[in-house]
C-alpha cells in the first residue's frame, strides 16, 4: 500500500499544565481545515454490543442555522472547539522558557497530517464542536479562524469522559435567554428569531406604566411576578402566528407594529382584570386564570373576540369588557366546576397546563362566547320595535 504524503501543521500555541501533569493547549486554526486533522468519533455499538465512539449524528437543521450565521455580515464564534489528540502531536516550547512551569508556556504545536487519510487514523478527535465544525466545513467562506482547546488523550475512554463533562454543563435557563432577546440585534438562529418579537412584547407588558401586567410576569429579573413568562410567551406566539396579532406582523422582518399589538394586549387584559378581579389577583395555585392553562386559553378568546370585531382598532378596555363578561358566568377560576358537557364536569383546579387541557378550555370559552352572542342576536331579532 502506497503511503500518503505527510505534512506538519505548525501552529503557535499556549501550553498550560493542569492537575497531575496533564497538558492543555490553546491555539487558533482555520475552521475550514479542522477536519483535516480532527475526526468525529460516532457513537455506535459493535457486534458484541460494546459501546464505541461518543458523538451523536450531525443535526442538519442546527448545522444549517450556524452556516447561515457564518455567512452573515459579521459573524463571531468565540466558543472554543475542543479536540483530543493522540501522542503523535507534540509541543515545541520557545527557547528560554521554564518548560516545567505550571504557568502558560508559549511554543508551537506540531500536528502531523497525512493527506487523504481516513478519519480512523487522524491524530485528533472532536470532543466538542461537531455541529460548528460541520457548519464551517459547508459555509461559503474562504477561511474562518476559530479558537481551539486541545489535550492529549490516553485513550477513547478519556475522550468520552471529557465529552460527557463538557456537554453535561447546565445550559442557560430559557427564561434568561428569552429576557435577553429583546436587547440583541445580532443574527440569531431561526427558533430564537421567532421568539424575539413575543419576548419583546413580554418585556413591554411587564414594565408598561399602569398596565394590567405590570410586574406580574415572572422572569429572572422579575422573580416576584406570579404569571409565568412561558405562559405569556405561549399566548403571544399563538396570537402572532394565527391570531389577532397576526395582522400587525411583518413577515419579511419577523417584527411588526408593536405599538398596535401592545394597545390591543393592554386593553384586553385590563378588561380581564376588571371582569375577574379576584381570580386576577390570586397566585396560580389559587386561580386557574393566572395559571398557564387559563392564561393561554383566555388568549385564544382574545383572538376570537377581535376576529368578531373584524380587527377594528377601537378595541378599548370597555369594548373588551363587554365581550369578556359574556363568558364570566361559565368560568370556574377559583372554585366550583367547569361544565364542559353533560358528562364532563371538572373541578376548578383539575385543569393542568398541557396542550390537550389548554385546547379543551380554549374551545370551551370560544364555544360559550359564540353561543352567547348567537342567543343575544336571536333575542334582538325577536324583540319588538319600540
Amino acid at each position: 500500500m502506497k503511503s500518503t504524503p505527510t505534512t506538519e501543521l505548525r501552529l503557535p500555541a499556549l501550553r498550560i499544565r493542569q492537575g497531575d501533569g496533564q497538558d492543555v493547549y490553546s491555539f487558533a486554526a482555520d475552521g475550514k481545515k479542522l477536519r483535516s486533522f480532527a475526526a468525529v468519533s460516532r457513537v455506535k455499538r459493535t457486534d458484541g454490543a460494546e459501546m464505541t465512539g461518543y458523538q451523536r449524528p450531525e443535526a442538519i437543521k442546527h448545522i444549517q442555522e450556524i452556516k447561515r450565521y457564518l455567512e452573515s455580515e459579521a459573524p463571531l464564534m468565540p466558543n472554543a472547539v475542543v479536540v483530543a489528540f493522540d501522542e503523535r502531536v507534540r509541543f515545541e516550547p520557545l527557547k528560554g522558557q521554564d518548560v516545567e512551569s505550571d504557568d502558560g508556556i508559549h511554543g508551537t504545536l506540531v500536528i502531523p497530517i497525512h493527506e487523504g487519510d481516513p478519519d480512523a487514523i487522524k491524530p485528533g478527535w472532536l470532543v466538542d464542536g461537531q455541529q460548528r465544525t460541520a457548519a464551517l466545513r459547508d459555509a461559503r467562506v474562504d477561511r474562518f479562524p476559530v479558537y481551539v482547546t486541545a489535550f492529549v488523550a490516553k485513550d477513547e475512554t478519556q475522550q468520552r469522559s471529557q465529552f460527557i463533562l463538557v456537554n453535561a454543563t447546565k445550559p442557560l435557563p430559557k427564561g434568561l435567554i428569552h429576557e435577553l432577546l429583546p436587547s440583541t440585534d445580532s443574527q440569531l438562529p431561526i427558533p430564537l428569531l421567532r421568539k424575539r418579537l413575543p419576548a419583546y412584547l413580554v418585556e413591554q407588558l411587564n414594565f408598561w406604566p399602569d398596565g394590567p401586567l405590570n410586574g406580574r410576569i415572572r422572569t429572572p429579573t422579575v422573580p416576584e411576578g406570579t404569571i409565568k413568562d412561558n405562559s405569556v410567551l405561549r399566548m403571544l406566539e399563538r396570537s402572532i402566528s394565527d391570531g389577532c396579532l397576526y395582522r400587525y406582523r411583518d413577515p419579511e422582518t419577523g417584527w411588526g407594529d408593536t405599538d398596535a399589538m401592545l394597545e390591543v394586549l393592554n386593553a384586553y387584559w385590563s378588561a380581564v382584570a376588571e371582569v375577574f378581579p379576584k381570580a386576577w389577583n390570586l397566585p396560580p395555585r389559587e386561580s386557574r386564570l393566572v395559571h398557564g392553562v387559563g392564561f393561554v386559553s383566555l388568549g385564544a378568546l382574545m383572538d376570537e373576540i377581535v376576529e368578531g370585531l373584524h380587527g377594528t382598532l377601537d378595541a378599548t378596555p370597555e369594548v373588551f369588557r363587554a365581550h369578556v363578561e359574556v363568558v364570566a358566568s361559565a368560568c370556574a377560576w377559583t372554585d366550583g366546576f367547569w361544565g364542559f358537557g353533560p358528562n364532563d364536569r371538572r373541578r376548578w383546579n383539575d385543569l393542568q397546563n398541557t396542550g390537550r387541557e389548554i385546547q379543551k378550555l380554549s374551545d370551551f370559552l370560544i364555544e360559550t362566547y359564540r353561543a352567547a352572542l348567537a342567543e343575544e342576536m336571536k333575542t334582538a331579532v325577536q324583540r319588538p320595535a319600540a
